[in-house]
């Protein structure tokens, strides 16, 4: 039997948690009355679980028994960690070595380029992972133990703080999301909280822990220390800084005075609104307003910050802040006819930039592909399906409607671009690609007109 290649194995290993999920919850237990769950529904509930998306076609409160729930939530860890990851964290409770495999697998999860301390780096995941959703489990604590009695508001506040920080937005609190507590800040400030720390990434997150170490410990200048960050960790935090501001900045221009959303909402309850919007749009799925009563220019928007999504190595999905970056400075570039991008003083590798056009073009691809058919088999509307697709493909779990109500059809084609846009597109051609030789004959080179 030929061996499978590094990225096959995490192409299988999430396909292999999704129709093992599939089948738990299609179990009569799985469901609060006791009724065996549709099989379609049940693999479209695992798969957006997995793929930490949110789209739901059955609403996770009332649908899903307490069973049901904590498949879901554990689906949901595994997507947002990875299935190397979490295996990982396996094999450390039971004492087992990690070969130079199991380094090679967890080096190709997180797309690092070096082998260097990953055991290391995973072990700091997971406890940081820890330490982070038990700390946001203690908030929404605050507020769900009082509302809903000891045992539920605790079993409510875990489960929100795993479903936030792993960008999944699926939450068992409210059949309308968060609307119920659009001008709430403890729920908004600690949503936004776990969904930008997951977002980040890991290896940021590693970057920003050694610089406070560094400040605190060896009393550091902080502006000595911000210049000594890692040209990653520069680019994820000013590219995720301008966008959170960015679309802020729109959607509360944009929706100020509609009517459906935020027009009777005195002037910080629509900033906090218009910025958990502008957050939750960075692949997370919670929503404060209706989606679908949005005007058409902050759904594009939307839209736009959707496809950018989060940060490489870390728990959110779309093309990611630093494809994004190279681009829009690659145009820089080409505009001010210069040779190189250049990034904070630093130099950006030109074999990036054809790696960054690939995975924005494959997307594009994919995204069209997917809303065409969508748009064929489906009754959603242009911008509906639309909506749906960026949403699915970009893993957001934002809707205006339309998913709870798509035909079998339109099930399978969210259910397969939720799974292209977690484990990626290119990483699907990669994955089942052949080993190509690289070609040793270099043509000649023939002008062009652009």
């Amino acid at each position: 039997m030929k061996e499978l290649r590094p990225v096959q194995v995490i192409l299988l290993g999430f396909l292999i948690t999704i129709f093992a999920g599939s089948i738990l919850l299609s179990l009569p237990i799985a469901a609060a009355n006791g009724h065996a769950t549709p099989y379609i529904d049940s693999l479209f509930t695992a798969t957006t679980s997995v793929c930490v998306t949110g789209l739901i076609v059955e609403t996770t409160m009332t649908h899903w028994s307490i069973f049901g729930q904590a498949v879901i939530l554990v689906l949901v860890q595994i997507g947002g960690l990875g299935v190397v990851t979490i295996t990982t964290g396996m094999f450390f409770v039971l004492g087992r070595r990690i070969t130079l495999g199991n380094r090679i697998l967890i080096q190709e999860s997180l797309g690092l380029n070096t082998m260097t301390g990953l055991v290391s780096l995973v072990k700091k995941i997971l406890l940081g992972t820890t330490i982070i959703e038990s700390t946001g489990a203690v908030f929404y604590a605050t507020q769900f133990v009082p509302e809903f009695g000891w045992g539920y508001g605790i079993w409510a506040a875990v489960f929100n703080s795993v479903s936030a920080f792993c960008n999944a937005g699926m939450d068992i609190v409210r059949e309308d999301s968060l609307r119920s507590y659009v001008t709430n800040p403890v729920m908004n400030f600690t949503t936004m909280a776990l969904i930008i720390l997951g977002g980040l990434g890991f290896i940021v997150w590693k970057d920003l822990w050694q610089s406070l170490k560094k400040i605190l410990k060896d009393k550091i200048p902080v502006k000595r220390v911000i210049k000594q960050l890692r040209f990653q960790t520069k680019i994820v935090l000013s590219v995720s800084f301008f966008l959170i501001m960015f679309g802020t900045i729109l959607i509360f221009l944009f929706e100020y005075n509609n009517p459906a959303t935020m027009k009777d909402l005195s002037l910080p309850g629509k900033i906090m609104a218009s910025l958990f919007q502008s957050v939750t749009t960075r692949t997370a799925g919670f929503e404060t307003v209706a989606q679908g009563a949005l005007t058409d220019a902050s759904s594009l928007v939307s839209m736009f910050m959707m496809i950018i999504g989060g940060s490489p190595a870390g728990t959110a999905g779309g093309v990611k802040t630093v494809t994004f970056a190279i681009l829009v400075f690659c145009v820089v570039s080409v505009a001010k006819q210069e040779e190189s991008i250049s990034l904070f003083k630093r130099s950006v590798p030109k074999g990036l930039v054809p790696k960054a056009l690939a995975i924005i073009v494959i997307n594009l691809i994919v995204l069209m592909t997917s809303v065409l058919l969508l748009l064929v088999f489906d009754h959603g509307s242009f911008i509906e399906s639309c909506y749906e697709c960026v949403s699915a493909l970009a893993t957001v779990g934002l809707t205006k409607g339309l998913t709870p109500n798509l035909t079998i059809a339109g099930k399978v084609i969210i259910i397969i671009t939720m799974y292209l846009g977690r484990v990626g597109p290119i990483s699907m051609a990669i994955g089942f690609s052949q080993k190509n030789k690289k070609k040793k004959v270099v043509y000649p080179e023939q002008d062009l007109i652009l």
